[in-house]
């Protein structure tokens, strides 16, 4: 089926990232047509595509964060290290053939054109909810992009762009109009069946619905009015449903098998072929959070990252500073830890996590530090950092969490010793999503400036640039998008910032 699905989207691949070619007169008549897909088959695909694509598109989050870094068996990315990215760098995130977000959000949006169609309203609410997580992060990516008119084609063969605060807050209205939908679908035995999420669990789809809607609110907390949020967080009481709990990761399976091209994406692309050969000797440990697990008393580093296949003088867990130049005579990749440690890469037919409960409980922790939703702030706090030790499945995890917590004179772990509450919290989420959600860090430093000791790259190409506050359009769009590109202004990837980020 997912080869179908694949064949079909090849169909409409976008111009510019969005918008199809009426050009080619040849027809295939073993090609399926628009009029022979319907939203049971996208559904599946479309899920799948997008918790894969948000756990493995994302490793320049992880290297500029501190994450991670490449091994001693490589040369350098020079334009990734050096921070001065151009119009080619993370083009795929617009525009690439089944990763990229704009065919993603193409099979999302034919998708609910097909459920509007034929009265089956489970596919437009669960087609509203990818479209949410698909454009937040093109935003999040690129500021401003084609939005409203993105699929338009036969209207908007060349789309306007929209301005990013107003993608966020028309995301929200589709967020909330995807919960009543939910509150009140009828699902079939085809539906869940299609459901590699939820298996037509209306209930996780709501709390899905809420827990997005909570990261909207939280991504633009320095930039939305109190009586905005207030508004926003009223819906999700009124829906009732509540957010992803302990325990509650929202996980797709299609049904991964150890064959090619059919494992856990995270296993895929990170540990291991369907041959048992290594896939990843690029990315490797970053000597920065290896350093603020190890000095505060953290054992989830053995969690994240995996013992060197071959240590060298007893350095089991060894790893390199991002950026630097490598004599010939360091460890190599063989020495070194990997990025896919047993916490995160379990087995090549695991499910593939898209909103982790770790995740949820953080954002429920800041949001109740702002007074935003009820409960006592420490105690989601020290829940949501517990939750990160469980679900990694750290040895006697929740007293391990406890010890780690009670560390009272520890200003990185402390609530008593913190100041800035809001920011301890975001510091120990960065702490908890280390290669669960790499780019939830790099949103996170650009809006609240967390981790404050992040070190810059030491690549000697970098110059004066910082980390980027955002990527540049991809090129293609100022080859056959020329005008509405160029209205955006001039753009520039060290000082042009996100709408949120203030």
């Amino acid at each position: 089926m997912k080869k179908i699905i694949y064949a079909f989207t090849l169909l409409f691949l976008v111009m510019t990232g969005c918008k199809k070619s009426f050009f080619d007169i040849n027809q295939n008549p073993n090609s399926p047509t628009e009029g022979s897909i319907t939203a049971q088959l996208l559904l599946p695909s479309a899920l799948t595509r997008t918790a894969a694509k948000m756990a493995t598109s994302y490793n320049y989050a992880a290297m500029w964060m501190g994450y991670w870094t490449r091994s001693g068996t490589y040369g350098p990315s020079v334009e990734q290290e050096s921070y001065a990215i151009t119009t080619t760098f993370g083009a795929g995130q617009w525009t690439a053939t089944n990763t990229g977000w704009y065919d993603i959000l193409f099979d999302a949006s034919l998708m609910e054109k097909k459920g509007l169609a034929s009265g089956e309203t489970f596919y437009v609410g669960a087609s509203k909810v990818i479209k949410s997580i698909g454009f937040m992060y093109l935003v999040d990516q690129f500021g401003n992009v084609p939005y409203s008119k993105a699929f338009d084609f036969q209207n908007n063969i060349l789309p306007a762009y929209d301005k990013g605060e107003d993608i966020y807050a028309d995301l929200l209205v589709k967020l909330d109009e995807a919960a009543k939908t939910f509150a009140s679908a009828n699902v079939t035995a085809e539906m869940r069946a299609a459901d590699v999420l939820f298996k037509g669990d209306l209930t996780k789809w709501r709390k899905l619905v809420n827990t997005q809607r909570l990261k909207l609110l939280i991504h633009q907390s320095e930039y939305l009015s109190a009586a905005a949020v207030s508004a926003e967080i009223a819906k999700i009481n009124a829906d009732g449903s509540g957010f992803i709990a302990s325990g509650g990761t929202a996980s797709v399976n299609p049904g991964y098998a150890i064959i090619r091209d059919q494992q856990n994406p995270f296993w895929g692309a990170y540990k291991l072929t369907e041959l048992g050969a290594v896939v990843d000797d690029y990315n490797r440990a970053n000597n920065y959070i290896l350093g603020k697990f190890r000095n505060n008393a953290d054992i989830r580093y053995q969690y994240v990252f995996s013992r060197a296949a071959t240590p060298l003088n007893g350095n089991i867990y060894y790893g390199y500073n991002y950026g630097e130049t490598i004599p010939n005579s360091d460890p190599k990749a063989i020495n070194s830890s990997d990025v896919a440690g047993p916490g995160l890469a379990k087995s090549a037919t695991q499910d593939q996590w898209l909103f982790t409960s770790v995740e949820s409980l953080f954002l429920q922790a800041e949001a109740i530090q702002r007074g935003w939703i009820p409960g006592t702030p420490e105690t989601a706090y020290r829940a949501a950092v517990q939750e990160s030790f469980v679900w990694l499945g750290v040895t006697n995890a929740v007293a391990t969490a406890t010890t780690y917590l009670d560390q009272n004179a520890n200003p990185l772990v402390s609530w008593s010793l913190a100041t800035d509450k809001v920011r301890l919290i975001d510091m120990q989420k960065y702490m908890a999503l280390i290669g669960i959600n790499n780019f939830e860090a790099y949103v996170d430093y650009r809006r609240l400036g967390v981790p404050s000791d992040l070190p810059l790259s030491l690549s000697p190409s970098r110059g004066g640039n910082v980390i980027p506050t955002r990527l540049l359009y991809p090129q293609s769009e100022y080859n056959t998008n020329a005008a509405n590109v160029a209205a955006q202004g001039v753009i520039n990837a060290q000082t042009s910032k996100i709408f949120w980020d203030k």
